[in-house]
């Protein structure tokens, strides 16, 4: 494994650093100021849309596609360090560079399984960033860490599905450019294949039928950036038959598809948001005193920091490794580690944000500092993409298998 930036990684991370440098960093006290006077909240601020031009113009756009038709062509090796440059501003960099989830997925999943009219109708407009998309999947009533539980109807009459059900925190719902959503759902509810009953259909947000109830938070954040979560409900909501996604019975397979290089991501830039915290962390320890000498002096501090350093050169060289296989043996043959990164990425930087929140007292928990933001971001992302629980539920059960 040689984890070596090639020419083409080292001149992308060149230029991106120079434009977080230059507009991303500097934008961030600007969105907060400019949001408060949209008519809207769930609208991108006019600083993020000529962000968006920017990074288009310099070809700093699409960089998560491996497939050189729609995106920059990177394999998940020379994509990682550029997601991590992208997490030390998680709620601006990713969306400025049409590089932010749930869109992502989409565009994922459409270029892989849509047919050429989909491909037309929606994978285009999201990759030239003219719309915004939404991933169906999560329930409320329940327990959607187990997927095969989603009770979401979509029901063959004729010429069209009909989709009944209801959904929560849809990621991007609330953006008021969101045009369509990717919805799963039951087609075969009493299959023998539990994994064969799902399916997933492309629903027009302006469907009859399809109505957007509320917005969910996530620690009281309304995630404004990602264009927010809702909560949706499909009381018989009619699409095409042409605008189901693959083939019946083919959503949960769909699915893992898209979950695997959407966890990857996230993990690449948890390292970001990581890296920004140490960097926070150190600067505030040189400047402040406390009890007649410096906080970085102080011994549960440089503890702290080092912890965070050691922690964090672990888990880059684990998603090095994990993005290294998905590109030599593919995705389901580095399934392991894609669920080593998914248990251990959240969980030890949520750690280090704590600590970076701690050192930061009372303006840790504040607007003034990106930190809580950031926490609450990763803290999610234990969740997202399937809990703790479950991933090393299927780990432990890959490790047993090999002595039984």
């Amino acid at each position: 494994m040689d984890f070596a930036f090639d020419a083409r990684t080292e001149e992308l991370r060149g230029r991106l650093l120079a434009f977080m440098d230059e507009y991303v960093y500097p934008a961030e006290a600007v969105v907060h100021e400019q949001r408060a006077g949209l008519d809207s909240p769930w609208r991108n601020v006019p600083v993020v849309e000529e962000l968006k031009a920017e990074a288009r113009r310099q070809g700093l756009w699409n960089l998560f596609l491996p497939d050189s038709e729609y995106g920059a062509g990177l394999t998940n090796l020379q994509y990682a360090p550029l997601a991590e440059i992208m997490g030390r501003s998680p709620q601006i960099a990713p969306t400025v560079t049409n590089c932010a989830a749930p869109d992502t997925g989409n565009m994922e999943v459409l270029a892989q399984f849509g047919d050429e009219a989909q491909k037309k109708q929606w994978l285009r407009p999201l990759l030239a960033g003219e719309i915004r998309s939404a991933f169906a999947m999560t329930e409320p009533e329940v327990a959607s860490s187990d997927a095969t539980n989603i009770t979401t109807h979509i029901e063959r009459d004729g010429d069209e599905y009909v989709v009944t059900g209801r959904k929560w925190y849809i990621s991007g719902a609330m953006h008021p450019d969101c045009a369509v959503f990717i919805v799963m759902g039951k087609t075969d509810p009493d299959g023998a294949d539990i994994r064969r009953q799902q399916s997933m259909v492309l629903v027009p947000r302006d469907t009859p039928g399809v109505t957007i109830t509320r917005a969910m938070q996530v620690f009281g954040y309304e995630d404004h950036y990602h264009g927010g979560h809702a909560e949706v409900v499909f009381d018989r909501a009619r699409v095409p038959v042409s605008h189901l996604i693959g083939e019946e019975g083919g959503g949960f397979a769909i699915a893992q598809a898209r979950l695997g290089p959407g966890r990857i991501h996230h993990c690449m830039r948890l390292i970001g948001m990581a890296e920004r915290a140490i960097e926070l962390m150190c600067r505030r320890a040189v400047s402040r005193d406390a009890f007649g000498k410096a906080l970085a002096q102080q011994g549960v501090v440089q503890n702290w920091i080092a912890d965070a350093r050691v922690a964090v050169e672990q888990l880059r060289l684990l998603v090095l490794k994990t993005a290294w296989m998905m590109d030599t043996v593919g995705n389901r043959g580095a399934h392991t580690e894609i669920q080593a990164i998914k248990i251990a990425t959240p969980r030890t930087v949520v750690g280090i944000l704590d600590r970076a929140i701690q050192l930061h007292g009372a303006g840790g928990v504040s607007q003034d500092f990106p930190l809580a933001e950031l926490y609450a971001g990763a803290r999610t992302l234990m969740l997202a993409d399937g809990p703790d629980e479950v991933h090393q539920r299927s780990l432990a059960r890959r490790e047993l298998k090999k002595y039984l």
